[in-house]
Parts: C-alpha cells; structure tokens; sequence
C-alpha cells in the first residue's frame, strides 16, 4: 500500500478565489482525500481480500492509486499494512485542513463581494453543509471522468458510476445516528431536490433508500463553473433585464413614494410570509419598467416571465415554473410574472395551474412581481397573498416628458410635441415603439439630417393606437380635405371647432386642469344630422385627415342584434377596443341605433332603453372622438343629444351650392367639354352632393367609352340613372330646361 506525502497546504487563506475554477480545485482537493481514505477503509475490511480477484478484474487497485496519485498518493514511498489506520486518519485531518482553508477564503470573498459560485449557490438555496458537500459529490463525475471509475471501484460495480446516497453517507458521516440523521437530507422536498440540484440516475438496481443515485443537474454544473447565462429550457419563457436608476422613470413622486413603502414591507415581512407585488394597469404603462426600477433601489436585477406563452406552451408546467423560480435564485435576481391574469379563473386546469405556481412562489420566491390589466381574482389573494399599486396611465405631462427624452436629439426644428400629446394618448411603451418606428423610417428615407419629422411621428403614433374592432368596424382611408367639403359657413365653423378642441385638449384638461372637474364628458362627442348624401361621411373624413387620425366607420348591421344583451356586448367591445385608439369612430345611420326611449309596454321596451342608457353611459365615458351621423335627426333620444358636445347640421344643398360641388368633383385630368354648362346643371338637378358625385363619376365612365370628353349628354344620361335609384324618372321639367338650354 502506497503512504500519503505529508505536504504543507500551499495555498493561503488571505485572499479570495479570482474565479470559479480556483474554488472548485480546493472542493476536489478536499474529495481526493476523503476518497482516499475511503479507499484505505475499504482495504482493512476483512472480506476484502476474499474478493481482490475479483476487484482486479473490474478495476485493479493499482489503478485506483494512480487516479488519485496526482494529488494524493506517493508513488515512490510504500507503507506497511499497520500504517493504513495512520494514513487514514492523516488523510481526514488533511481533509478537515482544506475544508478551513475553504471556509476562511469564502468568507474573505464574500467581504470583498465575489463569492464563488458554489457558496453562492449554497446560500441561495439555504444549504447545510453537508447538503453543500453532498452536491460537490454529485458533480465530481461531471467535472472530472476519473470519478466515475473511483465511486464505481467504492461501489463495487462498473455500472454504478454515479454516486449513492449510501456512498454520500459513507463519505461524510461517521456513526449510524449520523446517517440516520443525514438521510432525509435526499428527500424529494429537501432543498437537493425540491430545488432540482441533483436529479436521479437510473442504474436497475436496489430500491433501499441508500441505494438512490444522483447526479448534479446540468444548469447547476454549468452555473458553478461561472456560466451565469440562462437555462436554456426556460429561455423561451424567461429574459432578465438590468435595473434602472429613478431618474430614468416618468412616474409622479406620489406614486414612486407608494411603491417604495411597498418595497420596504417587502424585506420587513418574514421570507416564510413575504407577499408578492401586484402591478395592475393597462398595457404599455411602464409596469415592468418601474419593477425594474424598485430592482435597482435593491441592486437586484430582473427577470420577466411571459406566462401566456407559458401556459400555452404544451410543456410540464409545474417542472417549468420550479425551473424558472430556481434560475431566479441561481442569477439573484427578482421575478416579474407579466400577463398573470392568462390563469384563466374560468378554467378549472388553469385554477390548479396557479395553485401550483402560488405553491412554488412561497417556497422558493423571494422578491416576485405580479403583472396584469385587470384585479386579480379573491380566491388567487387567498393563495399567493399580494400588495397591490395601481398604475395608471402616464398624464399629458408625462406623456410630453416620455416624448422630450426619446427624441431628445433626433427632431427637426419645429416638430410640435404638443400635438403629438394632444392628438394621441399613449403609454410609455406605445410611444418608444412610436419613436422607434420614426427612427427607422426617417433613415430609410435617407434623409441628410437623419432627424425625424412630424409626419413620421403622426404615421408611428397612428400604427401604436390601430385598435382590434375586428367584424365590429372598417378602417376609411381619409381622402378629403377642406377644399372639398362643400357646407354653410355655421357648418363649417362647427366642424373646425372640432379639430380645435382635440388639437388643444392637452392644454385645457391637462394644463389648465380641467381633467380634475371632469369625471366624465373628456372626450369629443358630435352628431351630423342631414339626409343621406349631404356631405356627412366626407366631413368625418375631413377632420381625420386634419387631425391625422384613424377613422373607423362601425357596421351597425353588427352590432344590433335582436337576442337580449348582445347588442350591449357588441358596444362593449367597441368601446374597449377603442379605448386608447386615439382614433375616431364613425357611427353611420346612428338613429337605428340610438332611437328615443319609450314607455315601458313590454319586455322588449324595457331592453330596448336599457341599450340606449348603457350606450349613453359608454358615450360618456369614452375620451376619444366619437361621431354619429343620422338622417333623422328627430328620431334620436333628446337626452342622448343633450350629451354631445357638438351638433352639426348637414342641409340638402342649395343651387350655389350645388354649383360649388359640381365645380370641385372634377380631377385635373379629366377631359371636361367646354360647352358643358355647370351651372345649368346645378340649377336644374336637385341632387345632394353624394348624387352629384355618383353622376359625375358614372359620366366619366360613360366618355371613356365613347373615347372623348364628359359633355352633358353623358352627364345628362348619369344624372337618369340617379333618379332611378331614388325611384324617379327625368321629367318634362327637367327636359324643358334642357331645351331651353338650346341642346
């Protein structure tokens, strides 16, 4: 038998470890010796010779002594058989040596704030340890191949190459009341496992106890060796994002005091007893953002999980959800669980899905944030206990903040934030990506200045606030300016005044804070009420090209519906989409909709005023610009009127008007007869400007198939076909103007 060299330690305990590897090579100096004297126990075991023959056939001794000669054994210097119970002994007291050395550098380390990995580990997860040493066993094998033959010449079996419980036990402890002790340590709910540090290795053999084999898992290798990137199983699921310093958030004082006194019951309450942190505001507001923020007050970092993509994933979820709970403990860094409220509450799997994930977040959770748009449901409280900050949506002046730092150097000279504020209300988010996409498109147009213009803004903000209205609403392109709108003075002043209160509402509501008198009525609400054709589709198109707004007509055909509370469901889901649109809606022929209230006579009266009350509480309570246009002005609710703040009057145009509409229909590249007299024409047909379009176009039609220009026979045979949609027929009247015209 080969005798242990005594050897000074070499290394000092005056400084840390400058890497993992450094501190990894003092853990397996330390399981060398207690191998080698495991070696040495079982050697003066008196059936060991019985079965030496045997032993050499699966892994002779010699070789056992060369693995582990490098750092142990003298291969010059033998020992007689009575010098084993000495080596034995040396090698524990060598052992306990380098567990001091060990523990002394890791304490130097931790004052200097760079503890290796490995003690990281251990105080993460809360490890004893002899659970800490047992995971230096595990992962030897993973680390250094020599193990493998070393734990299955100590097991006596070429197979068993990972180590067992009773191998861990035989290493590390010395009596049977140790072990006994030491046992549960191997459980499934103690930290080894619950925590997934080590994961079972299937051999075939034994079911006792002591005869489970464990290997570390690989994350866990792979994080004590220095590699702190993500486990790729929860990449999918999982990012982590740096903290932020408080001036680089745009929230009120107020609001940040709120969160910070949160913060601090945070850390006050016992780990056992901690609650999560349930952030609760629309998308886009900046919940993750003032997270991340809270993160930093504390130097943690931040983890954001996306918990619809989780729960739709297919995967295990329970293993994935104890996977992303460890990973956050393995990068001390806190936890943000985004879109929280995909637990749908009315699916009984999903109902189970989250005890599991309450259950996890209490035993394994430390700092956890909670994000939705909606409370979180009673019976979810009774499981994971939350402190709850509503955020609300940022105000014109943050807003104005939000902008003035993204584009801080990247505007042109004149760009108006103002409007951008007055004519959109967006979140945080909605306005990075708005500036973002400005950005792109000002260096795709390789423009020399590189700079953004306000028209690249209003297309940005425009794409940010398109609302999902699906089979609910059309999207219009707006075509029509003022000088196509043909109307009365009084008309036109009322539509102006339109643009002017959303151009300036920033300033009158936020500014002059009239937005704190208000609890409702903060949108802009207005009726066109004239006959069909009168211009009412074209002024709406008007102002959203004068606002560069989004213009969406809704389909009443799909909103009515003749089954109890449907109709009220179709409104509700309008409204909700369009909530933070910034777009206007276009209700069309609104009087089928939003007729008067009547008596009470039966069931079907009594729903038919409860549509039009829930539709003048939802008209109330929108704050972006809605539109009704009707052609019976008369049939509308007088309550329902008296609520909106604008009331225009589209009248059937007059002969200088219809003039003024026969004049501008015309492109500048369509060939026009000189003879053809518009003003007959005005004089002489009574249609609306909606007619006078229809003939005008049709007329086209009818000179590029003759192959010359628009005279006032095409005109003439356009203007028939008019009357026969309105069921009349050109007359002797009209005819005898046309004589008399001498044509």
């Amino acid at each position: 038998m080969e005798q242990v060299r005594e050897t000074e330690l070499t290394q000092t305990a005056d400084d840390g470890y400058p890497d993992a590897g450094s501190h990894l090579v003092g853990e397996l100096r330390w399981l060398n010796r207690l191998l080698a004297a495991h070696v040495l126990r079982l050697r003066q075991a008196s059936f060991y010779e019985s079965l030496k023959d045997f032993r050499r056939f699966l892994i002779p001794d010699e070789e056992v002594d060369a693995l582990l000669a490098n750092d142990v054994f003298d291969n010059e210097e033998a020992t007689p058989e009575s010098g084993q119970a000495e080596s034995i002994q040396y090698l524990l007291r060598q052992a306990e040596g380098i567990r001091g050395e060990l523990a002394r550098r890791v304490k130097t380390a931790r004052g200097a704030g760079s503890l290796p990995p490995l003690p990281q580990l251990a105080h993460s997860f809360h490890l004893t340890e002899f659970e800490t040493q047992a995971l230096v066993i595990c992962l030897a094998p993973q680390i250094d191949a020599r193990y493998e033959k070393l734990y299955a010449y100590l097991q006596n079996d070429f197979s068993k190459k990972a180590p067992s419980v009773d191998l861990i036990l035989g290493l590390l402890s010395r009596t049977v009341e140790e072990r006994i002790e030491l046992l549960p340590c191997f459980d499934a709910t103690a930290p080894l496992q619950q925590y997934r540090l080590i994961e079972s290795v299937e051999n075939g053999t034994g079911l006792s106890a002591g005869q489970r084999f464990f290997r570390a898992d690989m994350r866990i290798l792979q994080y004590v060796l220095g590699n702190q990137t993500l486990d790729s199983r929860v990449l999918p699921y999982m990012s982590v994002m740096s903290p932020l310093a408080r001036e680089e958030v745009v929230v009120t004082e107020e609001l940040y005091t709120h969160l910070q006194r949160i913060m601090r019951m945070v850390f006050e309450i016992e780990f056992d007893d901690r609650k999560a942190i349930h952030l609760r505001g629309s998308s886009g507001v900046g919940k993750k953002t003032l997270a991340r923020t809270l993160c930093g007050a504390v130097g943690a970092a931040l983890a954001v999980v996306d918990m619809r993509a989780l729960l739709h994933s297919g995967v295990d979820f329970n293993e994935k959800i104890r996977l992303i709970f460890r990973e956050s403990l393995l990068q001390t860094c806190a936890l943000y669980f985004d879109d929280i409220e995909a637990f749908d509450r009315g699916v009984s799997e999903h109902h189970a899905l989250f005890c599991q994930f309450a259950r996890h977040a209490q035993e394994m959770g430390w700092l956890l944030f909670l994000g939705s748009e909606r409370p979180l449901p009673a019976e979810w409280c009774d499981l994971l206990p939350v402190f709850e900050a509503h955020i609300p949506p940022p105000d014109y002046a943050a807003q104005t903040e939000l902008w003035e730092r993204r584009l801080d150097g990247l505007m042109e000279d004149g760009v108006d934030i103002e409007a951008l504020v007055a004519r959109f209300d967006l979140t945080g988010g909605q306005i990075a990506r708005a500036a973002n996409m400005a950005e792109s498109q000002s260096l795709a147009r390789d423009s020399a200045s590189g700079l953004v213009e306000l028209d690249d803004l209003m297309a940005a903000c425009r794409l940010q606030s398109q609302p999902d209205l699906g089979r609910l609403a059309q999207k219009v392109q707006p075509v029509y300016s003022w000088q196509d709108i043909v109307l009365p003075e009084e008309a036109l002043t009322q539509l102006r005044e339109i643009c002017q209160r959303v151009r300036h509402r920033r300033r009158v509501l936020g500014d002059w804070g009239f937005a704190s008198k208000l609890s409702q009525g903060l949108g802009v609400n207005a009726l066109f009420a004239g006959p069909s054709g009168a211009g009412k589709t074209m002024a709406a198109e008007v102002i959203a090209n004068e606002l560069r707004l989004d213009l969406y007509k809704i389909d009443l055909a799909g909103v009515v519906s003749k089954y109890i509370g449907e109709t009220e469901k179709n409104l509700d889901r309008i409204f909700t989409a369009a909530e933070r649109s910034n777009a206007i809606l276009f209700f069309d022929e609104a009087d089928a909709l939003f007729g008067k209230r009547s008596e009470v006579r039966d069931s079907h009266d009594r729903y038919a005023n409860i549509e039009i009350s829930y539709l003048l509480q939802k008209m109330e309570q929108y704050q972006g610009v809605a539109i009704l246009a009707t052609n019976l002005s008369q049939n509308l609710d007088e309550a329902f009127v008296r609520r909106l703040a604008f009331t225009v009057r589209f009248p059937f145009p007059d002969e200088a008007n219809r003039l003024r509409i026969w004049q501008g229909i015309w492109p500048s590249a369509t060939p026009i007869a000189e003879d053809l007299d518009l003003a007959f024409l005005a004089r002489q047909f009574k249609l609306s400007g909606g007619g006078i379009k229809n003939a005008a176009l049709a007329a086209a039609f009818l000179a590029a198939e003759n192959g010359g220009a628009v005279n006032l026979p095409h005109v003439l045979q356009a203007i028939r076909r008019e009357y026969q949609k309105m069921g009349k027929s050109l007359g002797e009247a009209e005819l005898a103007g046309r004589r008399n015209h001498g044509t």
